[in-house]
């Protein structure tokens, strides 16, 4: 079992910068996969990074490319997302996930076992 637990979210303006973080329970954290997905109102939940067990692999939505940055701090059990550049588009409520290394580069929601609770990012125009 894995705990993940969110933190980070706030409301910034246009073109500011937020940094998520999702800290895990457990001992086996660096064998799992990571993600981050958002969900803005009357939308699906969608895929915006995901990062491989040692971080070496990482991978991003088109319309986050460039932007945003996911990172993993093994040693802390840790996940992050840094959010520069940030434009109205990206309010939504932000999940960070846990998943089977067999899944890498996957971006759909079943491919991730567990989830956070959500942290709200609010960006006004």
């Amino acid at each position: 079992q894995v705990q993940l637990v969110e933190s980070g979210g706030g409301l910034v303006q246009a073109g500011g910068s937020l940094r998520l973080s999702c800290a895990a329970s457990g001992r086996t954290f660096s064998s799992y996969i990571m993600g981050w997905f958002r969900q803005a109102p009357g939308k699906e939940r969608e895929f915006v990074a995901g990062i491989s067990g040692g971080g070496g692999r990482i991978y991003y939505a088109d319309s986050v490319k460039g932007r945003f940055t996911i990172s993993r701090d093994n040693a802390k059990n840790t996940v992050y997302l840094q959010m520069n550049s940030l434009k109205p588009e990206d309010t939504a409520v932000y999940y960070c996930a846990a998943g089977s290394s067999k899944y890498e580069g996957h971006r759909t929601t079943s491919s991730y076992d567990y989830w956070g609770q959500g942290t709200q990012v609010t960006v006004s125009s």
